[in-house]
């Protein structure tokens, strides 16, 4: 990293995923991002107020993901801020957790973060500051390049969900909701490691409660940012929101065989 860049944003989190999840060239990853977000679907609606979008290796649910990141293509000069909230696999903690550095870096460059919205979700008693959780984790990292790729200018809000509910998830977004210069983007992949038959079934039934906003449904096997969805949930019920589903696949669709699959799915929430 330049030390002028270094200056500029102080503590940055490097890429800890690069070269695994998603490529480290640039120049690459600008063209497979680009190439999937080509390739997405969009039914031409209003911008999202909220996403719900994967986060594993591009391979297998990069298109996944980019049908819902077109979605926020429109409004690329309006979207200011992205509160990002996935689950930590890497460490045991309770409540939320939100970095001390200043920005979030990628192969693409850097990101600053919002650090007045991580002041004000840090006041918060389920919220703690710590970069050590986010150091290797990829549930938010992954998500990053799609949204340097759809935004043109915006800060970055990151949270970690550890040991919480939904009330404690969801108050925090909501702290944090906004207008139309803010998106809220939960990360999180489906069912984990059923053959393909069982696996679309669980997720169709994940999708069916996650549409009607039934976090009461919500099992550990039907999501690993169970709790994520749960607080987005909560707060989209709160606000009169509608969640649509935009794309159901697993990485036997995509790149994977079909004995053992991971489930990813796209939704939209957008005003009632």
């Amino acid at each position: 990293m330049e030390k002028a860049e270094r200056k500029e944003f102080g503590r940055v989190r490097p890429p800890a995923q690069a070269g695994q999840f998603y490529p480290a060239n640039p120049e690459r990853l600008r063209s497979e991002v680009l190439a999937m977000l080509a390739d997405a679907k969009d039914d031409g609606g209003i911008p999202p107020k909220a996403i719900i979008a994967p986060h594993a290796g591009y391979i297998y649910s990069g298109p996944v993901a980019a049908s819902a990141y077109v979605r926020l293509k429109p409004a690329r000069d309006v979207i200011r801020r992205i509160v990002l909230v996935g689950p930590s696999h890497f460490s045991l903690f309770d409540g939320l957790a939100a970095p001390a550095a200043d920005a979030f870096a990628t192969p693409l460059g850097t990101i600053p973060l919002d650090k007045d919205s991580i002041t004000k979700a840090s006041s918060m008693p389920q919220v703690c500051v710590s970069d050590s959780i986010h150091r290797a984790e990829h549930s938010l990292e992954v998500h990053l390049p799609f949204l340097q790729l759809v935004l043109s200018d915006f800060r970055l809000v990151p949270l970690l969900v550890g040991c919480a509910d939904e009330q404690q998830v969801g108050e925090v977004i909501d702290a944090l909701w906004g207008g139309p210069e803010t998106c809220v983007v939960v990360s999180s992949d489906l069912s984990h490691y059923y053959d393909y038959a069982s696996a679309i079934a669980m997720d169709r039934n994940t999708a069916r409660a996650i549409e009607g906003l039934r976090s009461d449904l919500l099992t550990e096997e039907s999501a690993c940012g169970r709790e994520a969805i749960r607080g987005l949930l909560y707060v989209a019920r709160k606000r009169g929101l509608v969640c649509r589903l935009v794309d159901l696949r697993n990485s036997g669709d995509t790149a994977g065989p079909r004995d053992r699959v991971v489930g990813y799915g796209a939704f939209v929430f957008e005003p009632g």
